[in-house]
């Protein structure tokens, strides 16, 4: 028995902003082959408007410049915070579920210096 591709089931990532607390879930699903389509769960208003804003994003999309691509565009649009790990969460899941990407965990890790 093979097992399930991503590109074929879709996949569906967690995200634990930070500070903020307002934890985030986004699953992205293959609508056709190199077209992927997100469905963001946040509590967060500009998280929810960036939802509200993304159409479906493609794989021409995907390796866009930050200044033209529609994922960055749409969490500007929607008054993300620079800082907001949600938007390149977005990118992340894209990715794995069109198969351009493996899912490894992505972490940043802080530690105040003396």
């Amino acid at each position: 028995m093979q097992k399930d591709q991503p590109e074929k089931r879709g996949v569906q990532v967690s995200v634990e902003p930070g500070i903020c607390g307002f934890s985030c879930t986004i699953k992205a699903r293959i609508k056709e082959r190199w077209s992927v389509q997100l469905e963001i769960d946040s509590g967060c208003e500009q998280i929810q408007k960036f939802s509200a804003l993304l159409k479906d994003i493609t794989v021409k999309d995907l390796f866009l410049p930050i200044s033209r691509n529609p994922l960055y565009i749409s969490a500007e649009q929607a008054g993300c915070h620079p800082s907001c790990a949600v938007p390149v969460a977005a990118v992340k899941v894209t990715e794995v579920a069109m198969g351009t990407a493996l899912p490894q965990e992505v972490k940043i890790e802080f530690e105040v210096m003396k």
